[in-house]
Order: C-alpha cells, then structure tokens, then sequence
C-alpha cells in the first residue's frame, strides 16, 4: 500500500459533496440510519485517507479479496448490530495465507451467532495490517444547544479505558484542532517519547479538518466516529482502519 502525505488545506475544488451526498441518500432510501466502513466512501469525497478495503460475503469472496489486499491481512466481520467487534471476536489479526483465511472466515460464522443469536452477519471487509502506526479516534455527537462536538483521543480500546479525550464545537480552525491533538494527557506518546520516532502531527490536525467540515456540511448526521485512524510516523500520514455513523430520523 502506498502512503501518501496529506495536504494540510482542502484542495481549490473542495470536498465532493455531491458524492458524500449520494452516499446518504441510498441509505435513507434503503430506510438505514446506521453505517459503517461499506461508507468509506464519505471519507473519500472529504479527502480522509483510507485503509484499501475490500469486502466479501462467502468463504470464496474471502480468499479472493485476500490475495487482492495481500498479506498478512485483517479480517473484520460486518454487521449493523455489531458495532464492537472485538467483543464478539469478530476480528482476525495477521492472517498470513489461504488456509488462515478460510479458518477464520468458518470460525467466526460459528461463533458470533452464538454470542449475538441478533446479529446478521453481511460479509467481512479485509485490509492490509499496518505497522509501526499509532490507534486514535476522531468522533462527534451533536448536542441538542451546542452542535456538533468533535472529540479526539487515543483509540482502539484506550479511548474507553483511559478516557483521555479532547473536545471542541464544530467548525474548528486549524490552532484549535492542533490544540485538541496536544491537549489530551497522552500527546507525548504521538510526539514521540523516550526516542521513540514522532507521529505525523499534521496529518491529524488535517484529519480533523475535514471531520469538521463534513460534519457541518451535513446536519443529518447525528454521530460519527473513525476507530481506529491509523497515524504513522511524521510524514507518511494517518489511514482511517474503521468508522461508523448514525443519521437522525426522518432527515
């Protein structure tokens, strides 16, 4: 996969809200409020880098997607009514071949009913495993008088654990999502403590940028979240791994 620097400003054209926009319709045509990375496209019309994803709903799509991504690989399962898939193991990590693939795919189809007998289980979505990059989340909820409130931290299960999380009112300027980043306690981790090679700091305040501004271009979306973004070393830019949204009713 190749890594890309983002830009720290939106390019002259700007966003493609025209095809977050359509993204948004076929849900609501579709009667769902609730998305998930089959939407990445969103992030690609705010031009947020993405993890190359690709989906499959058999065992044999599986294998096929795998050896478009290529190993090792991660392999998550997609279900509207799973929105953390760890805790149903619903995750593979390091998948090195075929044969690894295939045995997942057959023990999570096993096992997740029996955990959530609710759960329709829709494919799985297959990515390449990322290395030496650091989890963080960037979300939002609106609130009822203030709007749109983004929130930034340490991501995976840290930002539940530890709950070191830095909040602002959307839109937010860029001194302000530079300020969320080198506010929360854990910022020396991304700054690169004890020697260890610094994150790339500019990526996530760009990241958030564009997290704003999609968020105040469309009022419907009630809550958002990308977990994890995946933030590599200075310069080589930050890769949304997962996300998730909810509509508001009747929008």
């Amino acid at each position: 996969m190749s890594m890309k620097q983002v830009d720290m400003v939106f390019p002259e054209s700007g966003p493609d809200r025209a095809l977050a926009a359509e993204i948004f319709k076929i849900a609501r045509d579709d009667g769902r409020r609730a998305l998930g990375l089959e939407s990445m496209g969103i992030l690609t019309a705010y031009d947020i880098p993405v993890v190359k994803t690709v989906f499959a709903s058999t065992e044999e799509e599986a294998v096929k997607a795998a050896d478009e991504v290529g190993y090792p690989l991660v392999m998550k399962v997609i279900s509207p009514q799973i929105s953390h898939k760890s805790d149903v193991g619903g995750i593979r990590l390091s998948l090195q071949n075929e044969d690894e693939v295939k045995a997942a795919y057959r023990e999570m189809m096993e096992s997740i009913p029996d955990k959530r007998p609710d759960a329709v289980i829709e494919g799985f979505q297959m990515q390449p495993m990322l290395s030496g990059g650091r989890e963080v989340i960037i979300g939002m909820i609106r609130d009822p008088t203030f709007g749109p409130m983004l929130m930034f931290g340490l991501g995976g299960v840290y930002v539940e654990i530890l709950k070191d999380v830095r909040f602002a009112i959307a839109p937010v300027n860029e001194k302000e999502a530079r300020e969320m980043v080198t506010g929360i306690k854990a910022y020396p981790l991304l700054a690169g403590a004890r020697g260890a090679k610094p994150s790339d700091i500019d990526a996530l305040v760009d990241a958030i940028l564009r997290v704003s501004r999609l968020v105040c271009d469309f009022p419907g979306i009630e809550e958002f979240e990308i977990n994890p973004l995946m933030v590599l070393e200075e310069g080589k830019g930050a890769f949304a791994v997962d996300m998730r949204l909810t509509l508001k009713k009747n929008w």
